[in-house]
């Protein structure tokens, strides 16, 4: 049998070659790292988490991504087992160690007889004789496939700026002003490590912050937008004096063991690593310079002698205007061939990336072995998702798009109460599990 070819070893790289060998098609896994490097990545290792070490809420009754997570499980998600396997306290959080997620995703595809591994960069188009390819290439695409594919289609990469968060060392941290404590007390309850800022403390630290040098554009980035979720902590201080007290220096729900009573402001850190001994500062992406982030960073009282294992940084993210080019089987209209998984179809997050690798290695495979199975139902986090990059959103306006219960179907009138908005989401959410199980008994009954 043939094998398909999936050209990216990243999240959605890794779960489409491992979704379709599980359905006992062969796979070539290319992947152009440590041959080639990127803006961004820091290791060569296949599943890199190069932002932040958090897929975010394990919720699967009230969350979306939650949801996900479930959703991904009851598929056989390689990626999900990983993170699983390698969790650090995070809350009500799934969070990681990156490390041991990395290498538990390279392990079981090195052992994965289907899967061949081959580390070389794809430039431009693949030959003409791989008649089934996932390209997941994700937001780093390398200059020549990305050429390729703007020449093919004849559009316009869409791109926006992808910030990333610095990293601490746990033992720099000043306990003495700092404590743990999860926002309301959810997981563990002491999930997060929380430095407080009163007043003085805060606006001295945001007119710093506002005057520090920031990374110059190159002239080609000036007009890339940002992606709103993920904006650099200076950016957002820029839209006014209280925008980062109420959102990723929000105090509500902390009560500062010294005082008694919540601080006027606060920067907490979620544990990055399985030993504890690396702290993200949650929602700290940056574009400072880095001998600025120091300077600034150290002014947060708890942080006066931290010292970075990684600074913020800024990548360009370059994705496809899916609505228009993909169809639901995440086929390139102009050269249907060609798939597209990941970051580069318009999703935005780690989780989102690996599901739509997830439903792209299961599509390839199944038209490798002949047979025809449905998109998942729309009501499912995962049919919802893909509905939206292959036509629900608007060509015209199209923008990268992290999972929310916004993209599924509404319920049946009357199914919510007029006083108990609160179940919609777990409705939705139940309504989708059992959707997503039929779907899987369905697609299994096909093969």
């Amino acid at each position: 049998m043939k094998p398909i070819h999936v050209i990216g070893g990243g999240l959605a790289g890794s779960e489409a070659a491992w979704q379709a060998a599980r359905m006992g098609v062969p796979v070539v896994l290319h992947e152009m790292r440590p041959v080639r490097g990127t803006e961004a990545h820091v290791t060569a290792g296949l599943a890199e988490l190069v932002c932040s070490n958090s897929f975010r809420s394990d919720d699967a009754e009230n969350n979306a991504v939650g949801l996900l997570h479930e959703e991904m499980r009851r598929c056989g998600s390689l990626v999900m087992r990983a993170a699983d396997a390698h969790k650090v306290p995070a809350g009500g959080a799934l969070a990681v160690d990156r490390h041991g997620f990395s290498a538990a995703v390279e392990a079981a595809l090195a052992t994965e007889k289907l899967v061949e591994i081959r580390r070389e960069e794809i430039a431009g188009l693949p030959p003409e004789d791989w008649d089934e390819v996932i390209v997941a290439t994700g937001p780093l695409t390398s200059p020549a496939l990305a050429e390729a594919v703007r020449a093919l289609t004849g559009e316009d990469s869409l791109a926006f700026f992808d910030a990333i968060a610095p990293i601490v060392y746990r033992d720099t941290i000043d306990m003495s002003k700092a404590w743990l404590q999860s926002r309301y007390g959810k997981g563990e309850g002491s999930d997060y490590i929380n430095c407080p800022l009163d007043k003085s403390e805060y606006e001295a630290f945001l007119a710093a912050l506002l005057a520090a040098e920031k990374t110059e554009f190159k002239e080609w980035e000036a007009t890339t937008p940002y992606f709103e979720a993920c904006l650099p902590i200076e950016v957002m201080a820029s839209r006014g004096p209280d925008t980062l007290r109420w959102g990723p220096m929000k105090p509500v729900g902390l009560t500062d063991p010294r005082t008694g009573r919540r601080p006027y402001a606060v920067v907490q850190l979620r544990q990055d690593n399985a030993l504890g001994t690396l702290w993200n500062m949650v929602g700290f992406q940056t574009k400072l310079r880095h001998a600025e982030q120091k300077r600034v960073f150290r002014m947060i009282p708890g942080l006066e002698h931290a010292e970075f294992a990684r600074l913020g940084g800024l990548h360009r993210n370059t994705f496809l205007n899916a609505p228009r080019l993909l169809d639901d089987r995440l086929r390139l209209r102009a050269m249907p061939r060609l798939r597209f998984a990941g970051q580069i179809t318009g999703v935005e997050g780690y989780v989102e990336s690996a599901a739509v690798g997830l439903l792209a290695g299961r599509f390839a495979a199944a038209a490798r072995l002949g047979i025809d199975i449905a998109a998942p139902p729309p009501t499912t986090a995962l049919g919802a998702l893909l509905g939206h990059i292959t036509g629900g959103a608007s060509a015209d306006t199209f923008q990268p798009m992290n999972i929310n219960f916004g993209l599924f179907p509404p319920l049946p009138e009357g199914a919510v109460g007029r006083h108990n908005k609160g179940e919609r989401k777990p409705l939705l959410a139940r309504r989708a599990l059992a959707d997503l199980d039929a779907w899987l008994g369905r697609r299994a009954a096909a093969e």
